[in-house]
């Protein structure tokens, strides 16, 4: 493995970051921020406690996940696609760099990014709301996990899109929706029983539910199912990608 080829695509991703702070680091905090305004301190302190948990606590761990599965799409997304649409991709395609570590390279940067603005939201939130963390050993475990595997995710979105609005379209379509829908803001138990059910088909609960748990041991769902769905998450888009490159898909611009 050319060990010196995926730390240079990692060097590369990371100093991109750098150079665009306002775009890549500030505007995520900020925006996820108002949130803890608005739900937490402003709306929160007169609504009722969620699972034992002040409200503006309890969206906590939803909030900070949403931002990191969206961060993580695009950060991948475009990380390989801007190449394509500049056609720099084929300065990669005619170096000693395989399949595996160009994705290394591009996925690995971009689940740190993701990382780094989780911890930085997580920060963050400290000055709006208090709340504890029970467990942050699994806290870390359940950030790490949904940042590779949404970062995989965003990686096969930058494949496949040949526009800007194919890379757009699926953050805001599918991800954000899921997001929303997967208790970032309320407890499946909030929901009629026909919809509880339905929500469970949603694998953005899973991870979510896991989250909460480890920072106030409260969740939807099992530990146990959670992790499972998140290693089955990274597992299904590992083998996605390994599918789209065994088939002799091209990076092509």
């Amino acid at each position: 493995m050319n060990i010196y080829a995926i730390r240079a695509l990692y060097q590369f991703e990371m100093a991109r970051t750098w150079r665009t702070l306002m775009q890549s680091i500030a505007s995520p905090v900020i925006s996820t921020s108002l949130y803890f305004v608005v739900f937490g301190a402003a709306i929160g302190s007169r609504m009722v406690e969620v699972d034992g948990v002040r409200y503006g606590a309890f969206i906590v761990p939803g909030l900070i996940m949403m931002s990191l599965m969206t961060q993580s799409v695009a950060n991948a997304s475009f990380g390989i696609y801007m190449p394509k649409f500049s056609g720099t991709i084929y300065e990669i395609l005619s170096a000693p760099v395989s399949a595996l570590e160009i994705v290394l390279g591009y996925v690995g940067a971009a689940a740190s990014k993701s990382v780094i603005l989780g911890i930085l939201i997580l920060a963050t939130a400290r000055c709006f709301v208090e709340f504890d963390i029970a467990h942050p050993v699994w806290m870390m475990v359940f950030m790490v996990l949904t940042a590779i595997a949404f970062s995989l995710l965003g990686f096969i979105i930058g494949i496949w899109a040949d526009g800007f609005e194919k890379v757009q379209i699926v953050p805001m379509l599918v991800i954000t929706p899921l997001s929303f829908l997967g208790g970032s803001f309320y407890s499946l138990s909030m929901l009629p029983p026909m919809w509880q059910k339905v929500a469970l088909f949603n694998p953005v609960v899973y991870l979510i539910s896991g989250f909460r748990w480890s920072f106030y041991g409260v969740a939807d769902v099992s530990i146990g199912i959670s992790v499972a769905m998140g290693l089955a998450l990274l597992a299904v888009c590992m083998g996605a990608i390994w599918w789209i490159f065994k088939t002799g898909y091209k990076l092509r611009a």
